[in-house]
This record gives C-alpha cells, sequence and structure tokens, in this order.
C-alpha cells in the first residue's frame, strides 16, 4: 500500500491538493487529475483502478494517456521523496 512520508501533510484545494514536506519545508501542489491519482493510491488501489477512475471521470481520456498520466504523477511523487 502506498502512504505518503511521515512528515508529509495533505490538504485538498479548490485547486486540487497541496502538499509540504514538514522535514524540508517544500510546498508542493497538484491539479484536480494529480490530485485524484494520488488519492487512489493512498485509498489502496492499484494502478489499473487509477487508470480506471482517471478514464470514468474525464470521459474521452484514453486509457493509454490515462496510464502514462497515472505512472508520471506517481513517479514524480517518488522522486521528489513525498511517498513512503
Amino acid at each position: 500500500m502506498t502512504a505518503l512520508k511521515p512528515g508529509v501533510l495533505m490538504t485538498e484545494t479548490e485547486y486540487g491538493m497541496a502538499l509540504l514536506d514538514q522535514n524540508s519545508a517544500e510546498y508542493w501542489t497538484l491539479n484536480p487529475t494529480a490530485a485524484l491519482v494520488l488519492q487512489a493510491v493512498l485509498d489502496g488501489r492499484n494502478t489499473d483502478q487509477a487508470v480506471a477512475e482517471l478514464t470514468t471521470r474525464y470521459e474521452g481520456v484514453d486509457a493509454d494517456v490515462a496510464r502514462h498520466d497515472v505512472e508520471r504523477v506517481l513517479d514524480e511523487l517518488r522522486s521528489a521523496g513525498l511517498l513512503a
């Protein structure tokens, strides 16, 4: 199961989500798509389920494009050290 690294705070905003790493004092904003991906994996859904959620929420989005977006968001969050 994916989780935020200890010390990373998350809050929803009207434009998506904001993350604050208290250890580094760095701040990130996520657009609604990235916020949906993060929330899906934090809720225990896998990549395939996150892709399905994106394609359901945003009609007309191709599954391959959604998969690329999900993987990119998760890679960026891991690279930033935000996920445990």
